[in-house]
């Protein structure tokens, strides 16, 4: 069983001092999430601001939230949607042309339940370049999900999942080829 009162934040672990992390959060709280819809390239300013790789064209909404920016990257032309969680305990590297759709959860990070001191970990997300991720999507950390795969709503996603085919489910499992125009 867990003791709490044994668990220590690695050092280090956040990637900043205390109070960049801090500075973030009251950016994102004052200034990203309060800014109008149409302003996705102030919101792509303030991500750059504090470290994120933000490419061109990306449309982020107000409402996404963002741990750490200075563990993302975005590639051109992406779109985070509505109440999207990118919880950047760990890097999350999301490709050109990628959709993650609203209220996603893309989750770096965890603890492991088998040790006393609850220890925190972090791994490293990877979601390729055309990829759809629909509404509701879990994606556990260290996943790498390939280029043009499509994660059907509300599905969890524990394994990597290969390129060009149509997942759904919890956990997500390939239903069919995604088909290329």
């Amino acid at each position: 069983m867990q003791q709490l009162n044994k668990f220590r934040l690695p050092v280090s672990f956040r990637g900043r001092s205390a109070f960049v992390c801090q500075l973030w959060w009251l950016t994102q709280s004052c200034l990203f999430s309060t800014s109008p819809q149409l302003m996705y390239g102030w919101r792509s300013f303030l991500l750059r601001l504090f470290g994120a790789k933000i490419g061109n064209n990306v449309i982020i909404r107000p409402s996404a939230r963002i741990t750490y920016p200075w563990k993302l990257s975005i590639g051109d032309n992406s779109w985070i949607g509505d109440h999207v969680e990118l919880y950047t305990l760990g890097e999350i590297n999301i490709g050109s042309n990628s959709v993650i759709s609203q209220r996603s959860y893309i989750c770096t990070g965890s603890h492991d339940f088998t040790k006393i001191d609850f220890p925190i970990y972090a791994k490293k997300i990877v979601i390729g370049d055309g990829v759809w991720l629909a509404t509701d999507v879990f994606v556990a950390p260290g996943i790498t999900i390939q280029n043009n795969a499509v994660v059907g709503a509300r599905s969890s996603v524990f394994d990597d999942l290969a390129e060009s085919y149509v997942y759904l489910g919890s956990p997500a499992k390939p239903i069919k080829p995604r088909m290329q125009a």
